[in-house]
């Protein structure tokens, strides 16, 4: 008997949630740490960073103490720092912010003031990590790099100069140091490959947390459980029954003044070669022998070895690019600009499960949604009891919809019998989103991956193998548009270039509908 006590339900969905034993997989609690970040007044820090320190520190999720050191170009005293970061945390945290909560945070944050180049920086760096050893943080350091990937040679080789940081593996009854970086980790396959020879110059592998806050969602989390805590799911997802999948990242909003960086960078890097292609690794790796970091990052890394490569001829008829009418006008960008602000791509995965199923992948900026999902479209039914509802196109495959973002849910799309005399189908939708089915806050992405870093758990963090594998597979359409001018001018607001649903149409599918507003 379900103890109903336990359960929790949506009225507006009427799903039920039913929260089941956490011990076998409970989190726990991180070891006391300081956390150092280079980059501190910048946004990142302000929009994503100290929000999410906030809000751990509220959910009781923090060891004491946890001690926060922020580094960055100009003078400021600790109470300067925190002021600083206040109006950030106002804005951006799930949690209200009161004032003998922001008081207790106030009270964790240090603050270093100097050029990242100059050993004075490192030193007055080191003498604050000293004081939180003293105070109990066991020695435990975690350096978030929150500046550009230019600058990390530099940052490293101070820290290793200092002995801030040295090259160990990761165990328990040593003090722990951890680094995490931001992408974009490279701009193609070459500059990914020296960044990473560089870093493991300094540190081990197991020191080193690529992150890619996409990983961090619930949904992204759920993909596991969803196809691995269920039965019925697994004797599915496959070629006998997936017809194709379609993976999106849409956006609603422009470049936000951030011309000269997306001229550099463009949606393909910014979102395609890391996001989704991470994405599509957890859709379609195979079962892990546990849950641990290292079985589950060689599940995604043997699914990506099996993606096929694509040839020179592919990128020209399965990759289209776009670009939103007026992005030639923002600041920072070339009158001539042939960047992307939209990409849509066709993958196939040479594996026993997968073989002859497409994975198409899209992004991109002013779209008529803001959207991130995986459905996973399934193979229509055998036609005889249904031959004029085919025809009439009311009879539709079922659809298994991923949001990752926002309301941050599942759905299932499935036909059923219209209510009647007469045998009429229709075409049901059941929602549900982990809000309403659990009543509990979603964590934001950074919070759980800031965590799960400090308690040694990489495994929603990228490794050097799948980062190399990501570029390659980008690495020919980044060749091919580089070298060639062809973008697709598409109005914004709308769902892309008319060229993407051409690329689909050629295999007789379709993208789901994007709905303005």
């Amino acid at each position: 008997m379900v103890d109903t006590n336990r359960l929790a339900t949506s009225p507006s969905s009427t799903v039920i949630g039913e929260i089941l034993s956490e011990a076998p997989v409970k989190r726990r609690r991180p070891e006391p740490t300081a956390i150092v970040i280079f980059g501190a007044t910048g946004d990142l820090t302000s929009r994503k960073l100290a929000p999410a320190l906030y809000n751990t520190m509220v959910d009781g999720a923090l060891s004491e103490p946890t001690v926060i050191i922020g580094i960055s170009r100009g003078e400021l005293s600790p109470a300067a720092f925190a002021d600083k970061l206040r109006a950030g945390v106002t804005e951006f945290s799930r949690q209200k912010v009161e004032p003998a909560k922001w008081d207790k945070f106030a009270g964790m944050l240090d603050y270093v003031g100097g050029e990242f180049a100059e050993d004075a920086t490192y030193i007055a760096l080191k003498g604050r990590l000293e004081a939180a050893k003293h105070k109990g943080t066991k020695g435990n350091r975690v350096f978030y790099l929150s500046v550009p990937p230019a600058l990390f040679p530099l940052i490293l080789q101070k820290l290793h100069e200092h002995k801030l940081i040295e090259k160990a593996v990761q165990g328990n009854g040593v003090p722990s140091c951890r680094v995490i970086v931001e992408k974009p980790f490279g701009r193609d396959l070459k500059s990914a490959r020296e960044l990473n020879e560089m870093i493991g110059k300094f540190l081990d592998e197991s020191q080193i947390y690529r992150i890619d806050h996409y990983l961090g969602k619930e949904t992204v989390q759920n993909i596991l459980v969803l196809r691995f805590g269920n039965s019925i799911f697994e004797p599915i997802w496959n070629r006998n029954h997936v017809d194709y999948v379609e993976i999106t990242a849409s956006e609603s909003i422009g470049i936000e003044g951030r011309g000269a960086f997306y001229e550099a960078t463009g949606v393909v890097r910014d979102v395609i070669q890391n996001h989704l292609l991470q994405v599509m690794s957890l859709v379609t790796m195979e079962v892990p022998a546990s849950f641990s970091p290292d079985d589950i990052r060689d599940e995604k890394s043997q699914v990506l070895r099996s993606v096929r490569p694509l040839t020179l001829n592919e990128v020209a008829n399965d990759c289209v690019r776009g670009q939103y009418r007026g992005y030639r006008e923002e600041q920072g960008v070339a009158p001539e600009s042939q960047t992307p602000t939209y990409a849509a791509m066709r993958f196939m995965i040479d594996s026993w499960r997968w073989q002859g199923v497409p994975f198409y992948l899209r992004a991109g900026k002013k779209l008529a949604e803001r959207l991130t999902e995986v459905s996973i479209h399934f193979k229509s039914v055998p036609l005889v009891l249904f031959k004029e509802e085919a025809a009439g196109s009311v009879l539709q495959p079922a659809v298994l919809t991923l949001r990752i973002q926002p309301h941050e849910g599942i759905s299932l799309r499935f036909v059923a019998k219209v209510p009647g005399e007469n045998i009429s189908v229709g075409n049901v939708v059941m929602n549900m989103t982990y809000a309403d089915a659990f009543k509990r806050p979603i964590s934001e992405a950074y919070e759980r991956l800031l965590l799960d870093c400090m308690r040694g758990d990489a495994t929603l963090f990228n490794r050097r193998d799948s980062v190399d594998r990501a570029w390659e597979l980008i690495q020919p359409v980044l060749q091919v548009w580089e070298a060639t001018p062809g973008v697709h001018i598409y109005e914004p607001g709308t769902a892309g270039p008319a060229a993407a649903d051409e690329m689909m149409g050629r295999d007789h599918h379709s993208w789901r509908e994007l709905h303005p507003g």
